[in-house]
């Protein structure tokens, strides 16, 4: 078996898949097709020989590579991606294009749209790379379709080369990671990892085990629509509420404005009439403090705005959706510490940041199952710039079979 060419093959194959997750769906998953996928897994999973692959009433798929002979009592290590695409962007009529050997310089992508350095500068450390575009259209699902076929590819390669020591390896794939609900009803007890690792990061070499503190914000406006000829005095227009609301948090606290440990306020929607408007944000931050001044930020902006405007007509509901998974992960320093050395004996340079986003290894984290997150050679996620590195997903392989072994040790 040849790795690049097989993570390829699978990639290919499940990008063709539309999977794209809806954050106002009431069902779980929130949308059906995703079970397309993750039925696929399963049947795939089955015909390499894993008896026990399963998928669940919430879609999750889990299976389990068995431990080769003397390992059996080695820890019990987890690999986990999520099956869905971002709402931010179509995710059907995929139409990748591969180039290979990468020579460096701006990319068309069709002919309207071109993927520059100037905007890009990453592209020049994929010189010689054979990477994966989009056409402009679509997005591309290496997130996390791209740490699927890596998983899926090292499990095959496990049982193709029995000569490799390892313990009992678990396998999960998750649905609606990207709407903050991948593992509502992940049953850890049940998965039986001591610890996992998500492979749903970007960069090559990428290792993270501290992620934001996140919340979500609805805010409702009510407005009072009058006949604008005679509205003076009388009209409240929901939509100009809206945007003051807006103007009251820090600019410099928007995403395009931050990086680091830095966190943000952000306007993900803003819809209405002058009748009502309702806008949505989320809100990030390393720091728990810091993430709960922030939340505290937006009461008081609602409260004010109330107060200036003599009635309730701003509704500010929050709910906190994940927190940084750092304390949960610190105590077990082995996680790093071999995820490091796999790394490095696949000739990949570890970069251990903070993640500027969230994974499903976040939540995991706090229901038990200490679990960082690995790179899978995905860049510019959630749009049309969305692209991957073949080289890398094959380095991002062999990281999960150096892993196999190391905790087989």
């Amino acid at each position: 078996m040849n790795i690049k060419k097989e993570v390829l093959e699978r990639f290919l194959r499940y990008i063709a898949i539309d999977t794209q997750s809806d954050p106002q769906s009431e069902t779980y998953p929130s949308t059906a097709k995703q079970l397309d996928l993750l039925n696929l897994l399963r049947d795939e999973l089955l015909h390499m020989g894993l008896s026990d692959a399963a998928i669940d009433g919430y879609g999750y798929v889990t299976a389990t590579v068995p431990p080769t002979k003397g390992c059996e009592n080695k820890p019990v290590i987890g690999f986990i991606a999520h099956a869905d695409t971002s709402p931010d962007m179509k995710g059907s009529g995929i139409r990748p294009q591969i180039i290979e050997n990468y020579a460096g310089g701006d990319i068309p992508l069709n002919d309207r749209l071109v993927m520059t350095v100037a905007d890009f500068p990453e592209l020049s450390f994929f010189k010689g790379h054979t990477l994966i575009t989009t056409d402009g259209t679509t997005l591309l699902g290496a997130d996390d379709k791209a740490g699927i076929a890596e998983i899926m590819t090292a499990a095959a390669w496990l049982l193709e080369h029995p000569e490799i020591p390892h313990g009992p390896i678990r396998i999960g794939f998750t649905p609606d990671e990207e709407i903050g609900g991948g593992v509502d009803h992940f049953d850890v007890k049940a998965f039986g990892a001591q610890f996992a690792y998500t492979v749903d990061g970007g960069f090559e070499g990428e290792l993270e085990y501290e992620n934001f503190n996140a919340a979500s914000a609805r805010i409702t406006v009510q407005g009072r629509n009058i006949h604008p000829g005679y509205a003076k005095d009388k009209m409240i227009n929901a939509l100009e509420a809206a945007c003051a609301f807006n103007a009251l948090l820090p600019a410099c606290q928007r995403p395009e404005h931050t990086e680091g440990y830095e966190g943000f306020f952000h306007l993900t929607a803003l819809n209405g009439t002058v009748e009502e408007a309702r806008m949505e944000y989320i809100v990030r931050d390393h720091d728990r403090g810091r993430f709960e001044e922030k939340k505290r930020l937006l009461e008081q902006t609602a409260a004010f705005l109330n107060a200036r405007y003599g009635e309730e007509i701003f509704v500010l509901t929050l709910k906190d959706q994940y927190y940084n998974m750092r304390e949960r992960v610190e105590p077990h320093p082995e996680l790093i510490a071999k995820a490091c050395q796999a790394m490095e004996e696949a000739g990949v340079t570890p970069i251990v940041r903070p993640i500027r986003g969230g994974t499903d290894g976040s939540r995991l984290s706090y229901m038990g199952l200490p679990c960082p997150n690995l790179f899978a050679g995905g860049m510019n996620f959630h749009g049309k710039y969305e692209y991957c590195s073949l080289d890398s997903m094959e380095k991002a392989t062999l990281t999960l079979l150096n892993l196999c072994k190391l905790w087989a040790e």
